[in-house]
């Protein structure tokens, strides 16, 4: 089982919130790239987050975006050490 590049590009998305508190919103501009737009939509559909260019992460969003920073702090740390 491997992320699809529709995973990935949701897994970017929600990294772009700074924390998983839902006090940081995002807003995911008509100009960006055709594949973060899709994630914010599906991200969005899926109950993730409250708008669907971004805004602010939901319960679900929330805990969705921690354990993506927690999954990639521990990659990284791993590589660096």
């Amino acid at each position: 089982m491997s992320y699809t590049p529709e995973n990935r590009a949701e897994l970017e998305v929600l990294m772009l919130y700074k924390s998983a508190t839902n006090l940081d919103g995002i807003k995911i501009h008509k100009t960006a790239e055709p594949s973060v737009i899709a994630a914010a939509e599906r991200l969005f559909e899926g109950g993730f987050i409250t708008q669907v260019d971004g805004g602010y992460l939901t319960p679900l969003g929330s805990t969705a975006a921690e354990h993506a920073h927690l999954l990639f702090d521990m990659l990284n740390a791993r590589i660096e050490q």
